[in-house]
């Protein structure tokens, strides 16, 4: 019998393309308990740690398609988060940290003021899972801590969330301080919430405004091109 599409037949050895398929489906399709053991599979069989790596990417690019498609909602892009983590911890030891396997460096909080933390851990994990190493300062964050971030780690580029109208001013008050630090030049700096405007953008000084984490991701991948 001729095995259907997607299926692997029995009598030929499974090569790298195929489990490379079977692990950016198997991420797209939320399936969380599949992911480390097809991982151990493939990587018994000799298929790079990176190649993995980059299958799995691939599936969370098209978690995030569906997210934008209407079809996943964001408890699945919690799930696609978590799926990528148990598949990470699969990978990590074998993964070279030095190597080009980040795309760049991020340090995302929430400004001075303001302690809502739901949308900038969502956007966390999302970045990190896309393969962005991040740098989580928290909630109430005061921008001198965002210019240490910046310096001790040499981030590109800064996520600041606000949710309170109120508290738009500290996004401000984040772009001047890295600008009184020499720093605002060489670091681009997008921000998301509730009250974020283009407006806003334009007001503040900032590179861009993401109204969820799958356009986060975007912006931030732009940044490092």
């Amino acid at each position: 019998m001729t095995p259907g599409p997607g299926v692997v037949s029995p009598d030929r050895e499974v090569g790298v393309e195929d489990y490379n398929g079977k692990v950016r489906e198997a991420v797209r399709d939320l399936e969380l308990e599949e992911v480390p053991d097809l991982l151990r599979e493939a990587l018994g069989a000799e298929v790079k740690a990176d190649e993995l790596l980059e299958a799995m990417c691939a599936g969370m690019s098209e978690v995030g398609s569906l997210f934008e498609k209407g079809e996943y909602y964001l408890a699945d892009l919690v799930l696609a988060g978590e799926v990528m983590k148990d598949g990470l911890e699969v990978l990590k030891p074998l993964l070279d940290v030095g190597k080009a396997t980040s795309k760049g460096t991020v340090v995302i909080c929430t400004v001075k003021g303001d302690v809502h933390d739901i949308g900038k851990n969502l956007v966390g994990m999302m970045l990190k899972s896309s393969g962005f190493e991040v740098i989580d300062l928290g909630v109430n964050v005061d921008p001198s801590m965002v210019v240490e971030a910046v310096k001790s780690s040499g981030a590109g580029a800064v996520g600041l969330s606000v949710l309170l109208t109120s508290m738009v001013t500290s996004i401000g008050e984040v772009v001047k301080a890295l600008d009184v630090a020499g720093l605002r030049e060489n670091v681009k700096i997008a921000i998301g919430g509730a009250c974020t405007t283009e407006q806003v953008v334009e007001q503040m000084g900032v590179d861009a405004m993401g109204r969820d984490a799958v356009e986060a991701v975007r912006i931030f991948e732009s940044f490092f091109q």
